[in-house]
């Protein structure tokens, strides 16, 4: 239970950064993602400051890459 919640948590984190990113400008509105490398240096931090194990910060890395990943064939 207790790896569940401080997926969750590290999760909120990471939104709520994406959350705070975003900036208004005249009235429009431009999002800035997150990129991988940045989300990768705040799950290390989640890690080194005990907000989650080895064990989940290997798994969520490997997801967070696998999602950066794009097809070859674009058009």
């Amino acid at each position: 239970m207790q790896k569940v919640i401080r997926i969750i948590l590290v999760m909120i984190i990471i939104f709520t950064l994406v959350s705070c990113i975003a900036v208004g400008s005249g009235g429009k509105k431009i999002e800035q993602h997150p990129t991988l490398g940045q989300e990768l240096l705040d799950l290390k931090k989640a890690r080194d400051e005990g907000a989650i194990s080895d064990q989940e910060y290997n798994e969520i890395k490997e997801k967070l890459k696998r999602s950066d990943q794009k097809p070859d064939s674009q058009s």
